[in-house]
């Protein structure tokens, strides 16, 4: 995309969209953030948190990477992107939801499940950064090794997303929070080409419509 075009799409939003928020940015800029949830979502380009769930500037604390994952809790010296900003949204900004959002098609979940070579072998990162979704995949290859690959995929999707949520209790000021009323976990799977939501539901460990 040539630098012209991005500029084009800063300028459309200045004519058009600036001047009916101005005041809220205006806002904003004085008093500071105060989101009330924290989604984590994939990096891909067709989902976007903020449009999905039909949220002005301000409302959420957007945190993106490669299909939504959420790594254990493991603080040690090494750089964690991720779980800095789980922490700076729970503890810093006090945010009363989080919300893990995956979706159909997410090219980081065929990783997983397929282990191209190429991706294998051809990464730096990526490979090792999936793996973080093993024990999901683990649950889907031993409760659907005989269905479809498009059924294992989707089953990976939500899987991936179950964990997700298993693993944010793992961080010991987040689990405080949820234990003493103040957060919520939320988990929500979007497919892109029907605009469907389906929310998975801890009492029946599967996800349901959202109507």
């Amino acid at each position: 995309m040539p630098t012209t075009e991005i500029t084009n799409r800063f300028r459309k939003f200045r004519k058009e969209s600036y001047p009916k928020f101005r005041s809220l940015f205006e806002r904003l800029a004085t008093e500071g953030q105060a989101p009330d949830a924290l989604v984590i979502s994939c990096c891909d380009s067709r989902v976007s948190p903020s449009q999905l769930l039909s949220a002005q500037p301000g409302d959420l604390f957007v945190l993106r990477n490669v299909a939504n994952m959420v790594p254990p809790f493991a603080p040690d010296s090494a750089h964690h992107g991720t779980a800095s900003a789980i922490e700076y949204a729970v503890r810093f900004l006090k945010i009363r939801h989080v919300v893990i959002m995956g979706h159909a098609g997410c090219g980081g979940i065929e990783a997983l499940l397929d282990d191209h070579e190429d991706i294998r072998e051809g990464s730096d990162f990526l490979h090792q950064w999936v793996s973080l979704g093993a024990a999901a995949k683990a649950k889907v290859l031993d409760t659907k090794e005989n269905c479809s690959r498009a059924e294992q995929l989707r089953a990976l999707e939500e899987a991936n997303i179950e964990f997700g949520l298993q693993n944010l209790l793992s961080y010991p000021w987040l689990k405080e929070r949820v234990d003493a009323g103040g957060l919520t976990l939320h988990g929500l799977r979007f497919d892109i080409a029907h605009a469907a939501m389906t929310e998975f539901s801890p009492e029946t460990g599967a996800f349901k419509a959202v109507e």
